[in-house]
């Protein structure tokens, strides 16, 4: 059975459709913070597993379309590294950006040192380390191609495996680890962020936060236009740079390119000082980008190649794991004030860097909700996992890709 172009993407739309009904019959994924893209693709994907099993048949997919999508996410997280975002926040948040980009290297030298030490190949260790935990299911099954190139099998399978378990853990240690942080040391807010905080200074969701502005069809054509002008600039740099015989992934001129139109708006270079580009615009197009291309990459899946690596994976989470816990529970709290904003802080590190923003944005959410406001955390945490973190992360995955291969 051969799928077309069409019908491959009403399979995908309709991916996202279960997976908002799932999300809807059975609250606690919501509270778990797993994607509804990639549950809704896990249900497709067991559905043609279990097609091709019963029949016989193979099943393919047109997926032109899962390329150009990817680049779209991508282009959106080279959008957010926003160095003027960065300093607004002052010497708290460029910290906080730096402890962070550390935390990166060591999650992949710890699975990369543990991949090896049970005789498996060192970019397992990285896809099982930041690519999936602090990159998400989205970054795993987009480096999955440039994984399973240089020799890794079943890299879309594994990270994504590994990215759910991560949203899964982040999730269910996040907010307990503070909590604990707080009744240990008798922590409260300050008495100024008592006195000033509003109820609606404290936001409920990822949800309620992001802002959906009404679009005009000239407005939503403009910035279509722009992602695509964008993503042929970074798809022709990225080109450029692969025929220099350098080994980088195309998406990665869209993230530059993306990067550097967006900071020179930032600082009023000419003649991009008065772009008409709306930031939250972009973001809100590459979320909708990232849904679709998570649906298509996660419903195509082979699981029955990650049979083989599941003790090696179950190891290589459980340290990543127990480390972050260390990390939060001992260096952030330590270095960010020792107090009850550093406490909330270090719950929003566990969520990103196990899971996704929305693990962090829900684990700082159910303590603040708990214990009272924490404007500080709310600052620090979704402007570096946001502008630094993601962008950090691809270009380190890259080098270490370049290295190994």
């Amino acid at each position: 059975m051969a799928f077309n172009l069409i019908e491959t993407l009403a399979f995908t739309a309709f991916g996202l459709l279960l997976g908002r009904a799932l999300f809807r019959f059975f609250p606690v994924f919501d509270r778990l913070c797993l994607p509804e893209p990639v549950l809704g693709g896990l249900l497709l994907c067991g559905g043609f597993t279990a097609v091709k099993f019963f029949s016989g048949k193979d099943i393919t997919f047109d997926t032109t379309l899962q390329s150009p999508l990817m680049l779209a996410f991508f282009l959106s997280i080279g959008w957010m590294a926003s160095w003027r975002e960065l300093k607004r926040g002052g010497k708290t948040v460029i910290s906080f950006l730096l402890f962070c980009l550390v935390a990166l290297v060591t999650q992949n030298v710890i699975g990369m040192a543990l991949a090896v030490a049970m005789g498996e190949p060192p970019l397992l260790g990285v896809l099982a380390g930041s690519v999936a935990l602090t990159g998400g299911p989205g970054t795993a099954l987009a480096f999955a191609p440039a994984f399973e190139k240089a020799g890794l099998e079943a890299a879309a399978a594994i990270g994504t495996a590994s990215a759910l378990a991560g949203i899964v853990i982040g999730g269910l240690m996040g907010s307990p680890q503070a909590a604990r942080l707080i009744a240990k040391y008798r922590l409260k807010p300050s008495p100024e962020d008592l006195s000033s905080a509003m109820p609606e200074d404290v936001p409920v969701s990822m949800g309620e936060q992001m802002v959906h502005p009404e679009l005009s069809p000239a407005h939503f054509t403009s910035h279509l236009q722009f992602i695509i002008i964008v993503m042929a600039l970074g798809a022709a740099l990225g080109g450029w740079i692969q025929a220099q015989g350098i080994t980088l992934p195309l998406y990665i001129g869209a993230m530059a390119v993306a990067a550097l139109v967006r900071n020179a708006c930032d600082f009023k270079v000419w003649p991009l000082s008065s772009l008409p580009v709306s930031n939250s615009v972009i973001e809100e197009l590459g979320s909708v980008a990232l849904a679709y291309f998570l649906v298509m990459a996660t419903m195509t899946l082979n699981l029955g190649q990650l049979a083989s690596m599941a003790s090696v994976l179950v190891i290589i989470l459980a340290v990543q794991a127990i480390w972050i816990f260390l990390v939060a529970s001992i260096l952030v709290f330590r270095c960010f004030g020792k107090d009850y904003d550093a406490a909330v802080i270090g719950a929003g590190f566990t969520g990103f860097m196990m899971g996704t923003m929305a693990n962090a944005m829900a684990n700082i959410n159910a303590i603040t909700r708990r214990y009272g406001p924490a404007p500080k955390a709310y600052l620090v945490v979704p402007i570096v996992g946001v502008c630094g973190v993601d962008f950090a992360n691809s270009a380190l995955i890259t080098f270490l890709l370049a290295v190994f291969d």
